[in-house]
């Protein structure tokens, strides 16, 4: 029953460092964060992810053979879609004006299935790594929904933020990732 009413509230230990916790409050209990205070900048960030999949439902569809039609077309829209509903999925997100976002649907390089890039965009007083997070989830998930039935064994990931820049904390670049983020075409 208390479960229900909310679990109560993390404890942390005096003098332990809790880096990066922005949703939790001084008592340790979730919250939103407060950001109506900050001031609006250009933010913008870029996510990738994988789906593998079968040599020969690869190319059904980049060839456009797929049963179901344009799996890239429907996936890119997916993805866009996703973006601008992440405040309605994510419970702690606030809602967010994009001011763009593109999608970069390509075969891996390696060639064992796509790769999805997401580019989103804002002026804002929040960051919109999580939007672009999600676009690349939702497209994954719709390129999977779209030929699940030509290979059941597909396998989505890893997927990860690449690039985010704007706000207090100004360029971040993942650590894995040689030089700038790649361009989304759009």
């Amino acid at each position: 029953m208390s479960a229900m009413l909310g679990a109560p509230p993390i404890r942390i230990r005096s003098g332990m460092s809790q880096p990066g916790l922005s949703h939790l409050n001084a008592a340790g209990q979730v919250h939103m964060v407060e950001v109506g205070d900050r001031p609006a900048s250009d933010r913008r960030a870029v996510a990738e992810g994988h789906i593998t999949m079968a040599p020969e439902v690869l190319a059904l569809v980049l060839e456009g053979r797929a049963a179901k039609g344009d799996v890239l077309a429907v996936a890119r829209v997916a993805a866009i879609q996703g973006a601008k509903r992440t405040w309605e999925l994510i419970p702690l997100c606030h809602p967010i004006a994009l001011t763009g976002l593109e999608v970069l649907i390509e075969p891996s390089a390696d060639g064992s299935g796509l790769r999805l890039q997401a580019s989103a965009r804002t002026n804002g007083a929040t960051g919109v790594e999580m939007e672009a997070l999600t676009a690349v989830q939702v497209g994954l998930l719709t390129l999977y929904d779209m030929v699940k039935s030509a290979d059941p064994a597909m396998t989505i990931g890893p997927v990860r933020l690449l690039r985010k820049e704007g706000g207090r904390r100004g360029l971040w670049v993942h650590p894995a990732v040689q030089g700038p983020a790649g361009e989304c075409d759009g």
